[in-house]
């Protein structure tokens, strides 16, 4: 399957990317290239293999051949990283094995799915990312990196930076929604959140981007489905946040499982070595995502392992999850010289480098320190961390006839729902090791709120799910029995107002989740009905991984307050929000569909050719619905009201070497002090190539007490009206551009400017 011709062009890449580096003196380049001139092939091949633990750390390994040949593969140095050992002893009794049996003494890596918090949960990252505030969203990644190095875990596979634009793909709860703009800032503050500014400290890890590239574009939202979009889009939209966190020093990158033209992301070369360490000068190393190797095979774009693992080392993945392609074929490659020495060494030294920069060299067990396990890890201090985020992360959708805040001195509640005393979903899927029914639910929330002389009318009224739920991607939902309904109408017909908490298990987003039916799951629609009967006052707290189509709620709510799935304070943090201790303030990073036939659904869209009727119906619309989602890109509510003043710039044209300044007032003319998410847009509306209706280019929260205004001032360079060609050139072009500010991505002003020369 592989040509003559390929091989020589893979061969012309390979050496140039390998070339480009400049020869430097460190004492990191100078212990590192020390070691490895004392290196058999075998055992630099060993470093590029990386395993799943096989048996409980800490006591002795099970006799079957897979785990006595895991132990004997880590005693001799044939392990380079391991994944899923967690906790102070395991990773000591681990690493023992491999520092003190192997020649070298090497230690090993220690990596886990960190993505929300390890014990501690924080709010889900699509749920963070709503606060549009990288101090928030850097907080969340630090708590989690203490407690996990705490826990003798050098290295998380986050953040998830993928645009994703396709609430059916159920991995969107992983990111930062469907801007590449906001994903690159809010992803940078992740992997500053996670690396500290000093990698050797123990209380920070090495963070991974993943996945490249272009996974979230996935057919029909169906997971690791196949991906087929265009250079322009891979360049504008896919690739600025992984650029972003390359520039910004992020230590490891994760390919994804997705081709792009025609080629495994594992076996690209362009991305990897050409794009990737080269052209982006990144230094660190690249891990395949599980058995994505092997997966090459399966995509039909290699014979067998053999081959797979010749087309990943190519292409420049360096270290393999699971597929066990290197430890198997690589040194039989070399022999064979269809792999040049020179490509394992590459990798090799950039994995070794990473080690040295965690402090592994000079201390192999520093991070699996009992003590400090036993201190930092759910401490009151980082449960407090994530009920500030989490209050922060919530966005309120609807608030009509200002119901909300609530007084805490009202007299009777109603607090219904098959989400609203349960303390197990709101710490979200990506759990790490989170603690079963460890969250404060909302009904506790609540009820730590409230005046002592407050009723609370609790009914659960319906359950969501039928029978076990964890990793099972297919769950089963009550779909019959409506015998708690009568409880709950009984509750909501002495309650002043009702809180009906809805939306989803926790268990139907995440990976391998994609669905095709994205409304309310089970008999909650029909609850909400039943209640409204009898009720008007109702507000919905929503609980959900994705953007539901939710066009009911949105006509018959009073209220709808979004918070995912808030982590481990969520109940606390929901009735902070509820009682008006904090003012919400975030703002959806994702559009919410009015059905699932809009997705994929997104703000950043091109006009097409005919955007608008023009008298006829030949034009680009649906007839049974509006092209407009429910809820906007940028959306989000207040209890107080924000007034835009006159938008103006500094000049009406700049050259390609000049900025512009954009200036506007913000006045807070409601009641409560509040901070408004102010956000600017661009347009190119002639360009070389066909640009989007609107790109966010920046943003500020601001915060004014009732009566208050501020003067708010934008800088702009020129090249941020830029962007790449399909073979990724940047362009900067001549010609008027549009600016729009506002609270949101539909409800802007327009200014205009020209750029010339």
């Amino acid at each position: 399957m592989i040509t003559k011709m390929n091989l020589i062009i893979l061969s012309l890449l390979l050496l140039s990317s390998c070339n480009q580096k400049e020869n430097t003196t460190s004492k990191e380049d100078v212990f590192v290239e020390d070691l490895l001139s004392k290196m058999t092939l075998e055992e630099k091949i060993g470093q590029l293999n990386q395993r799943t633990s096989r048996w409980e750390m800490t006591g002795p390994a099970p006799k079957n051949n897979d785990s006595q040949d895991q132990l004997e593969e880590i005693k001799q140095g044939k392990v380079g990283s391991m994944l899923n050992v967690t906790g102070a002893d395991a990773t000591r009794e681990a690493q023992k094995l491999a520092v003190e049996n192997s020649r070298l003494g090497i230690p090993m890596i220690f990596g886990y799915d960190v993505i929300h918090g390890y014990k501690t949960m924080f709010p889900i990252p699509l749920g963070d990312a709503s606060s549009w505030d990288p101090e928030i969203v850097k907080l969340s990644a630090q708590v989690a990196a203490k407690e996990a190095s705490a826990a003798g875990l050098q290295w998380t596979f986050a953040p998830m930076m993928d645009v994703g634009r396709d609430a059916r793909w159920g991995r969107v709860m992983e990111g930062c929604g469907e801007d590449p703009y906001l994903a690159s800032v809010l992803s940078v503050a992740r992997v500053k959140g996670f690396q500290g500014e000093n990698l050797s400290e123990n209380n920070t890890i090495a963070a991974c981007a993943k996945h490249f590239a272009g996974y979230a574009f996935s057919e029909s939202g169906r997971d690791y489905n196949t991906v087929d979009i265009g250079t322009y889009t891979l360049h504008n939209i896919v690739l600025p946040p992984f650029k972003a966190v390359a520039e910004a020093g992020v230590s490891t990158f994760m390919n994804s499982f997705n081709i792009i033209n025609g080629t495994p992301s594992t076996a690209n070369p362009y991305l990897q070595r050409e794009l990737l360490k080269g052209q982006w000068n990144f230094e660190g190393f690249v891990v395949s995502d599980w058995a994505s190797i092997v997966e090459i095979s399966t995509h039909g774009a290699a014979e067998d392992l053999k081959e797979a693992a010749l087309l990943a080392i190519k292409a420049g993945s360096d270290m393999d999850m699971e597929s066990n392609a290197y430890i198997n074929h690589l040194a039989e490659l070399a022999e064979e010289g269809n792999v040049d020495e020179k490509l394992i060494d590459d990798a090799v030294l950039r994995i070794l480098k990473i080690k040295y920069k965690l402090g592994l060299f000079e201390d192999p067990y520093k991070y699996s320190n009992k003590e400090r396990e036993k201190e930092l890890i759910y401490s009151k201090e980082n449960r407090d961390a994530s009920r500030t985020v989490a209050k922060r992360s919530m966005v309120l959708l609807k608030n009509e006839k200002q119901l909300l805040p609530l007084s805490k001195q009202i007299k009777s509640i109603a607090v219904i729902g098959p989400l609203a005393a349960d303390k197990d979903i709101p710490l979200g899927s990506w759990r790490a090791k989170a603690v079963k029914n460890s969250a404060v639910s909302l009904l506790e929330g609540i009820q730590a709120t409230v005046s002592p002389k407050t009723i609370i009318n609790y009914s659960k009224g319906c359950n969501l799910t039928l029978g076990d739920r964890g990793f099972r991607t297919k769950l089963s939902y009550e779909e019959n029995d409506k015998s708690g309904f009568s409880d709950a109408i009984k509750a909501a017909q002495k309650s002043e107002v009702v809180i009906m908490a809805i939306g989803e298990d926790c268990w139907q987003s995440g990976e391998a989740r994609s669905q095709t039916d994205i409304r309310l799951k089970g008999l909650q629609l029909d609850l909400f009905n039943a209640i409204k009967k009898v009720n008007k006052n109702i507000i919905v707290v929503l609980m959900n991984g994705r953007p539901l189509a939710i066009p009911e709620l949105a006509k018959d709510a009073d209220a709808i307050l979004e918070t995912w799935f808030a982590g481990s304070e969520a109940g606390n943090a929901i009735a902070d929000v509820l009682f008006g201790d904090y003012n919400p303030s975030g703002k959806l990073t994702i559009s919410f569909p009015r059905n699932v036939g809009q997705c994929p659904i997104y703000y950043n869209h091109m006009n097409t050719g005919r955007p608008s009727a023009g008298g006829n119906v030949f034009w680009s619309h649906y007839t049974d619905s509006p092209n407009t989602p429910l809820y906007p890109f940028g959306y989000g509510l207040s209890y107080t009201d924000f007034e835009y003043g006159e938008l103006t710039c500094s000049k009406t044209t700049i050259t390609k070497n000049e900025s512009i300044e954009v200036n506007l007032s913000l006045t807070n003319s409601g009641k409560y002090e509040g901070e408004e998410i102010i956000q600017l847009y661009i347009q190119d509306p002639k360009a070389k190539y066909a640009r989007p209706v609107k790109e966010l280019k920046r943003f500020k929260k601001v915060n004014l007490q009732s009566g208050e205004s501020k003067n708010i001032s934008f800088t702009l360079k020129a090249k941020d009206f830029g962007y790449y060609s399909p073979e990724g050139e940047f362009l900067i072009e001549s010609g008027e551009y549009y600016i729009y500010v506002g609270g949101n991505s539909q409800e802007v002003q327009q200014i205009s400017f020209s750029i010339i020369g």
